[in-house]
């Protein structure tokens, strides 16, 4: 029997010719022919009429009987009883091998091959180069397409854009886009799904949480509060989740703290360390209210003292404005200048005219500020400041800009334009700005620890706050002892502020007591840096032993767990082992293992400050040195410094609500 072929576009369907005539054959290469025939005659078998398609597929057998190519199953074939249309149901239908078949197509369990995707941000790829099998699965699929419109926030009403569904088409044709009704229940389902997920997590997990709230008010005048979770997991990751984001009846603390209340009971937390929220008077009664609440569950830790925890983002707002608060001329006629840039299409055109001109390589552009927000107000003056000699030649070459500053259109003079001594000053405000700008992006960090920069944060900001103040410059100097007194009233007194933050810098293994105690030093007399540091070490140690106390230790316990006084729990039979067994432990009265995880973390060397040092892969390789010890920088490093994070979910980018 000749050699079997695969279909394909080369093969020629065999057409018989009647008996009486001979085949039209005489001009074609023979081998050629033959090398395009189907191989399913033996010799002795009678070929049937070859013009389906089919025939291309199956072998013709004996006993006028059809083999089929791909997963060898026989049928009836051959006469004209029999025909073609088994055969062809047969390819279409059942055969699970024929690779262009109806049945074939609709296998969900087929694998095919693609490139694994990766799960790292890579900017130039999101595949990487090794081959996975993957199978076509719709569950999934409806599952990636929720959580798309999750993550990047989209309306459900985006699965209906003719761009998307002929995309999705392309890229897929067995998927059906569904519709935005059933996109919005997928969501609901993985929202569920994942919020079943974390209770699981917290109720077994034993570390704290501490929590970030804020509220907010919509242009509907309704009142809505996000209440954030940040804690640290065994495997000592980093989370940050938001628990709720619902409407409140109004702001008052009780009210805030008794929906807390509700929301902490569904989820079946008790176990809270700190609260992050910002400096409106009705946030203490929502921290005294979570206190009085934590304290009849008995889960609060130390009595609650140290759970109130003051926005540090919030205050250095508070310190940048008082500086600001009589704002320098400078600064208000590069405000006008850049509202007369931005007021119209053709002024904005004129404007970008002179930036090509003066050769300014600048893909940004100018912006106006938010005079509430003092951040805003220095991104205004750092970006007028690069189009400086733009706006200098927008004067020579607009008679408008010079009339605007003239008359507003009411008969008003207007600040302005800014000359050479106000682009100095604005310099000097940018300098001085950007210190605070990037303390405050430090502290509103929430995807990585914050706790344990805030020491460092504030040594910078009082040094640079004391020098000013002695400036020979009238303008800094006036706006330095203003804001040096705000940050005496929040942060000058050591009384005042949570402790816990100084705690975070001694479980910083790269500074420990002694970074502290130095810069006590620098700000006071010796006896109060002293006092200052007995107070931070004394909250570490008890802190520790709560913690020794919750895991069922005294306090004079060694790391083993096992009492340093006694001098065996069992009796030992051999005297020789006894008087060897009382000798050890003599010596080890002095000896540094007989002290406790705070003394002996405390004595041992600093680590190195490397660029990339890690606090937190730090304590997990070293919490099987300091068992305990570990467990409280577990639950202090996850204190956030600021409520941004509950924040930013009001307040996202780009995403405006309308009055609907």
């Amino acid at each position: 029997m000749a050699s079997e072929t695969q279909c394909g576009t080369n093969e020629v369907p065999v057409v018989s010719t009647p008996a009486n005539e001979a085949p039209q054959m005489a001009t074609t290469d023979t081998s050629t022919v033959a090398s395009n025939l189907p191989p399913i005659e033996a010799e002795g078998i009678k070929k049937p009429n070859q013009t389906s398609y089919v025939w291309s597929h199956f072998i013709l057998l004996e006993g006028e009987r059809a083999e089929c190519k791909y997963c060898g199953k026989t049928y009836a074939a051959g006469s004209k009883t029999y025909g073609t249309t088994n055969l062809r149901t047969h390819l279409e239908s059942r055969c699970k091998k024929y690779p262009y078949g109806k049945k074939n197509m609709q296998d969900k369990t087929q694998m095919t091959l693609a490139f694994k995707p990766k799960k790292s941000d890579d900017a130039e790829g999101t595949n990487s180069n090794s081959l996975i099998a993957v199978s076509y699965n719709e569950s999934m699929c409806r599952e990636a397409l929720a959580r798309m419109i999750i993550v990047d926030e989209l309306p459900f009403k985006f699965v209906e854009h003719e761009g998307f569904r002929y995309y999705s088409n392309v890229l897929q044709p067995r998927f059906i886009v569904p519709t935005r009704t059933t996109v919005a229940r997928d969501c609901i389902r993985l929202y569920s799904i994942e919020r079943d997920r974390l209770k699981i997590f917290l109720k077994k997990s034993t570390q704290r949480i501490s929590l970030t709230t804020d509220t907010w008010t919509s242009i509907q005048n309704i009142n809505y509060m996000c209440l954030t979770a940040h804690f640290i997991d065994d495997d000592w990751q980093y989370h940050k989740r938001i628990l709720n984001f619902r409407q409140v009846p109004n702001h008052k603390g009780e009210t805030i703290g008794k929906v807390v209340e509700s929301l902490l009971l569904s989820w079946g937390i008790d176990k809270i360390f700190t609260l992050t929220v910002d400096n409106a008077a009705s946030n203490s009664g929502i921290v005294t209210y979570l206190d009085r609440i934590t304290k009849e569950w008995g889960a609060s830790i130390l009595d609650g003292e140290f759970m109130h925890m003051r926005c540090c983002a919030h205050i250095v707002n508070l310190i940048v404005m008082e500086g600001l608060k009589n704002l320098h001329e400078s600064i208000v006629k590069v405000r006008n200048a850049v509202r007369y840039v931005r007021s119209s299409p053709s002024r904005y055109d004129k404007f970008k005219a002179c930036v090509e001109k003066v050769k300014i390589a600048s893909k940004g552009c100018v912006c106006l500020d938010v005079p509430t927000r003092w951040n805003s107000t220095y991104m205004m003056l750092e970006n007028a400041e690069k189009f400086q000699r733009a706006f200098e030649r927008l004067r020579v070459n607009d008679a408008q800009y010079i009339r605007y500053f003239l008359d507003d259109g009411n008969g008003k003079k207007i600040l302005g334009p800014p000359d050479f001594e106000d682009w100095d000053n604005v310099k000097v405000f940018v300098k001085f700005l950007k210190l605070f700008y990037e303390v405050t992006l430090r502290f509103s960090g929430s995807l990585y620890v914050t706790s344990n920069v805030f020491f460092h944060e504030l040594c910078v900001m009082k040094i640079e706050l004391t020098n000013l103040c002695e400036s020979e410059d009238p303008l800094l100097s006036m706006m330095a002892r203003d804001m040096h007194e705000k940050f005496d009233k929040y942060w000058g007194d050591i009384e005042r502020l949570n402790l816990m933050m100084f705690v975070a810098v001694v479980l910083d293994p790269r500074y420990k007591l002694r970074f502290v105690n130095f810069w006590f030093a620098k700000w006071n007399s010796g006896a109060v840096a002293d006092d200052m540091t007995k107070k931070v070490k004394k909250t570490l140690v008890r802190m520790y032993k709560h913690y020794c106390n919750c895991d069922g230790y005294s306090n004079g316990q060694g790391q083993d767990g096992s009492s340093s006084n006694n001098v065996e729990t069992r009796p030992i039979q051999d005297p020789h082992t006894l008087v060897k067994s009382i000798y050890k432990k003599h010596l080890a009265m002095d000896s540094l293992e007989s002290k406790s995880e705070v003394e002996r973390y405390l004595a041992d060397c600093v680590e190195e400050d490397s660029p990339n040092f890690c606090i937190l892969n730090w304590w997990k390789v070293n919490s099987s040195k300091y068992r305990l010890l570990s467990k409280v920088a577990r639950d202090v490093l996850a204190i956030p410094l600021s409520t941004v994070a509950s924040e930013s979910a009001f307040s996202t980018g780009g995403r405006v609500l309308d009055p609907f």
